[in-house]
């Protein structure tokens, strides 16, 4: 079936399903196309609650489709592609959390956004890379475990006087634009502004004009007056940037930035998610409770 039928099929089902599809920035183009909302993590989150849908299918990864549950049990929420993973969610697990916890006992965990439920329920708060400096700024604690992307948490460090214990996690997306990459784009392109996602390494970091989420990023392109523009993300980001402002110049940080978990999610898995349900997302009420308090806070600070 071609791309415009399936999507006038996806069309049609939504409305006679009462569903509506929420969609990440680096899902494919022919995804965000058919989605009812396209943003970051913590804008889905919110788009989640405020919904009216029975049913939300998140064109995302399988921690975005569970913290939409969390935070709205009386909906169905669906993952097209149920291993859709996270290989950052999955680099901390609530065993080696637990351990953590009983070395720094006076230390708040402060859970970035992209970590499985079981983890955030051991989580005192959540976080997402547009707000990790205001949630560690605003806990009450001196000590924050951070989990578990270890350049997010280096970020953080330089804005707070707390003191941050760093998972050793990472996006392997962002860890895989390099010094070199970057340094070999600005000196080919000196007048371009470079605007990195904190999920970058440190290194990477201190070459930015600006470190911002994903939303932030658009955010600046739109009323920055730069004519050209280094993308310090997931490439389909760059990718939408380019068509949206045809008369600005984009470049991407590297091939190797791409979240190929994202990239699983196609129309037709999609379609086939609402035409059989699949694949519902549960996650146990004692977890989600506890998940869901982290969450709750995490909302609560970001002014929703």
């Amino acid at each position: 079936m071609e791309d415009q039928l399936i999507a006038e099929e996806i069309k049609r089902l939504k409305k006679e399903r009462n569903a509506i599809i929420l969609s990440h920035f680096y899902t494919r183009r022919e995804v965000q196309e058919v989605a009812d909302f396209v943003g970051d993590s913590l804008s889905l989150c919110r788009a989640a609650v405020n919904s009216k849908a029975d049913i939300i299918v998140f064109a995302g990864v399988h921690f975005m489709a569970e913290s939409a549950s969390i935070l709205s049990p009386e909906k169905s929420v669906l993952l097209p592609v149920p291993d859709a993973g996270c290989p950052m969610a999955d680099m901390v697990t609530v065993k080696a959390l637990r351990e953590e916890k009983e070395k720094h006992p006076d230390a708040a965990v402060v859970c970035y956004v992209n970590s499985s439920a079981a983890v955030k329920a051991e989580s005192d708060i959540c976080c997402t890379s547009a707000n990790a400096v205001n949630v560690v700024n605003s806990i009450e604690s001196r000590e924050v475990i951070f989990v578990p992307d270890k350049n997010l948490g280096a970020f953080v460090s330089l804005h707070t006087d707390k003191k941050i214990h760093l998972w050793p996690g990472f996006c392997h997306v962002h860890d895989n634009i390099s010094e070199d990459d970057i340094q070999k784009l600005k000196n080919a392109h000196p007048d371009a502004e470079f605007l990195a996602h904190p999920e970058c390494r440190p290194e990477v970091l201190l070459l930015a004009d600006q470190i911002l989420s994903t939303t932030g990023i658009v955010k600046q392109v739109e009323k920055s007056d730069s004519g050209e523009f280094i993308i310090g993300t997931e490439k389909e980001l760059f990718e939408k940037l380019k068509r949206k402002h045809p008369d600005k110049k984009f470049y991407p940080p590297s091939e190797k930035a791409r979240c190929y978990n994202m990239k699983k999610i196609t129309l037709e898995s999609i379609l086939n998610s609402l035409e059989n349900m699949e694949y519902e997302i549960h996650v146990p009420e004692h977890v989600r409770v506890k998940a869901k308090k982290a969450l709750d806070r995490m909302v609560e600070i970001s002014g929703s």
